[in-house]
């Protein structure tokens, strides 16, 4: 190994623990540097653990230490970046991967590695360079070897917005693509949200009479429509985040109603929260294939429909080259915008 890098893995973390009150009990992180690493570069890799504030935290001090102790540079590799899926404004929310983005360069980060952000523009968000490698030339080489009938196929998006994504890959394999589009209708939700209720009355008493604000009308979408023919067909749904899977089983569901006769969802980031991996078992979805950017042992071990596919060499090569200061365009070599 060389001697001018030096890698921390979750770096020692100990837990303080003052007890300043009976019932109050404040854990914090504490992070030692065991060994020198004035001059050299330092590259911290923390993957997502459930406690995703405490990771973000371990992330955070660790990157100080470094700093503090006189790194040459400092980068971070976050193969799944966390609060990426909050990454535009809502109602009177917050940006909140902006906000984990400028911590991490005031905490000292030089460099990020990551995969597949949920949205490339989180990119802009950062004041240091960031490389957003890919995971699709994995998960379409398991496509390749892993389904022997995958001429059969057809790439399925769950929803127009991941449109994009599902025809990169249906391009790359020459296979066709549809598109899941509208919603289910149920009336109780429709009494929920007000959808359907009498339009309110505009006021205009705040407002100059000339400057009236025009009534919108609210989106409604309709009844679910399968774009594209899934019928005697293998549907492989791809998407960038498994979390939540209600809308992923939705769809296996959907889909098996047109037809199609094994439903494969794959993704890069497999989060797989609360009871992902029993929803997943008892859908008519075949198999999920994830990379392993979180860890989810436990979650495979409770559903064996859940399949790893492993981009370790590719983080291990972009440290490499980085460290060298090699051109980082191989790695992105046949990788398009829409991947």
């Amino acid at each position: 190994a060389d001697s001018s890098v030096h890698v921390c893995a979750r770096a020692h973390s100990l837990s303080a623990l003052s007890f300043s009150h009976p019932l109050f009990v404040s854990i914090e992180t504490r992070v030692q540097i065991q060994e020198s690493v004035r001059g050299k570069d330092v590259f911290v890799i923390q993957t997502m653990s459930k406690d995703v504030n405490t990771t973000i935290m371990e992330m955070l001090i660790m990157v100080y230490a470094c700093r503090t102790s006189c790194a040459k540079s400092i980068t971070g590799v976050l193969p799944y970046f966390p609060y990426s899926k909050q990454c535009k404004m809502r109602k009177r929310g917050s940006i909140v991967s902006k906000l984990v983005a400028s911590m991490m360069c005031k905490a000292g980060l030089t460099h990020l590695i990551t995969m597949d952000l949920h949205q490339k523009e989180i990119q802009g968000f950062f004041n240091i360079p960031v490389d957003n490698l890919r995971a699709s030339p994995f998960l379409l080489q398991y496509i390749q070897e892993e389904i022997p009938d995958y001429r059969n196929a057809v790439i399925v998006a769950k929803s127009p917005a991941s449109a994009k994504r599902a025809q990169s890959f249906a391009e790359r394999l020459r296979l066709g693509i549809a598109v899941i589009h509208g919603e289910a209708q149920d009336a109780e939700s429709d009494q929920v949200d007000g959808r359907h209720s009498p339009p309110t009355v505009k006021t205009t008493g705040a407002i100059h009479p000339s400057m009236e604000i025009p009534l919108l009308i609210p989106k409604e979408k309709p009844p679910i429509t399968v774009v594209g023919d899934v019928g005697g067909r293998i549907a492989i749904i791809v998407d960038d985040i498994i979390d939540d899977v209600d809308s992923f089983v939705a769809a296996a569901e959907t889909l098996k109603e047109r037809g199609a006769y094994k439903i494969f969802v794959m993704a890069t980031h497999g989060l797989l929260s609360s009871d992902a991996p029993r929803f997943i078992e008892e859908s008519a979805i075949d198999e999920v294939v994830v990379t392993n950017t979180i860890p989810h042992e436990l979650q495979k071990l409770q559903c064996p429909k859940i399949k790893t596919v492993d981009i370790s060499m590719i983080l291990s090569e972009a440290i490499r080259r980085i460290h060298n200061g090699e051109s980082m365009s191989y790695l992105f070599r046949n990788i398009g915008v829409d991947d």
